[in-house]
């Protein structure tokens, strides 16, 4: 069940001459039937023309797009059996909740007779059969973008493709439909590409993530794997926030050993580096520690921000810039608990300890 997306070479530049602009520059990517594939990064990098690329709105200057074993490269919308979700919703006003989810079916020539049902069926499957005859006016933002969701896979699409569905949402329905919209892709078994530039909105709900760059592929993988293996600069410091440290490296794979002013401390490299070394390293891989305490380097608290169930602190620590460390459950009574200026140590797991490239 579900459909495999090809994309081989894929260029696409607007004008010519001195004013062309490349927004999507010789990718190659390969989304498996049935994933929740995500494209993933900043305004301008060009996952919204990749996404209308595969969608059919525009044409490619060069490369190809396959569904399983079709070329669809020059193929019409129309022609492609995809559902399509805007970030605007684009719900007709004068239309009832129904009727808006059955507009495909109609243009498809579905008999009248055969449509209730299966309206009815994607309406169940947002939870909004009960609100079959509303107009969308009389809707919440959140049960609009349910009704897009619906009417987008009412026709039995091949592939979903999602442009910023909730961008337009408050915080807490955004975290309430994330997991929804991630139920109705899997329990369907529809490919689903989703457009976003929100990185929690990836990482809670993609099978795979290509996070882009200036119309590149920067990292592909699962969620876990970019978040905790960046290969670059610009990865680890897109997803979360980061700490990159310039060291001195020596020794090889888990005996290495890493150097800066502040001393030195190890870590659990997969590959052997020596000599100058960039890592990166989580807030939430680095504790704190009473002064003296073995396998640590000495530091001095700069300033905390207490956030509830977690405490942001930014350490002085010499040969680095500032140090950024999320302390959990600040609170409990074993928890080191500084205040601004004290002394302390810093001790940075070495399993999290990640070496990556200048991007």
């Amino acid at each position: 069940m579900g459909t495999k997306i090809q994309i081989d070479n894929l260029t696409k530049t607007f004008g010519t001459g001195k004013s062309a602009a490349t927004a999507v520059d010789n990718l190659s990517l390969t989304i498996n039937p049935g994933d929740l594939f995500f494209l993933l990064g900043p305004s301008g990098c060009g996952k919204t023309t990749l996404l209308r690329m595969i969608a059919g709105f525009i044409d490619p200057t060069k490369g190809k797009i396959a569904f399983d074993d079709k070329v669809v490269t020059h193929e019409p919308p129309n022609k492609r059996n995809t559902g399509m979700v805007f970030q605007s919703y684009a719900l007709w006003p004068h239309m009832t909740v129904a009727q808006n989810v059955a507009f495909g079916l109609n243009v498809r020539k579905v008999p009248t007779t055969e449509q209730r049902a299966q309206v009815m069926e994607a309406l169940e499957a947002v939870q909004m059969a009960e609100y079959a005859d509303r107009k969308p006016t009389q809707l919440s933002g959140g049960q609009q973008q349910r009704v897009a969701l619906a009417r987008a896979i009412v026709i039995k699409p091949s592939v979903l493709l999602l442009d910023e569905p909730l961008s337009n949402l408050d915080a807490k329905l955004r975290n309430d439909l994330r997991l929804q919209i991630r139920n109705i892709c899997k329990s369907s078994g529809i490919t689903t590409v989703y457009v976003t530039h929100d990185q929690k909105e990836a990482l809670s709900m993609a099978d795979q993530v290509a996070l882009l760059k200036d119309g590149q592929v920067m990292q592909l993988g699962t969620p876990v794997e970019l978040y905790r293996k960046p290969t670059s600069t610009f990865v680890a410091e897109f997803l979360g926030e980061t700490n990159l440290i310039k060291t001195k490296a020596s020794g090889s794979g888990s005996n290495t050993t890493l150097a800066i002013e502040a001393g030195t401390f190890n870590a659990n490299l997969d590959a052997d580096h020596s000599g100058d070394t960039l890592i990166s390293i989580r807030p939430e891989a680095i504790t704190i520690e009473k002064p003296g305490t073995p396998n640590t380097l000495p530091a001095k608290l700069l300033h905390s921000t207490y956030l509830g169930e977690t405490a942001q602190h930014l350490i002085e620590l010499k040969g680095a810039p500032p140090i950024k460390v999320a302390q959990m459950n600040p609170f409990a009574p074993t928890t080191i608990a500084p205040n601004p200026g004290d002394e302390i140590a810093l001790h940075l797991s070495p399993t999290d300890i990640v070496p990556i490239n200048i991007t």
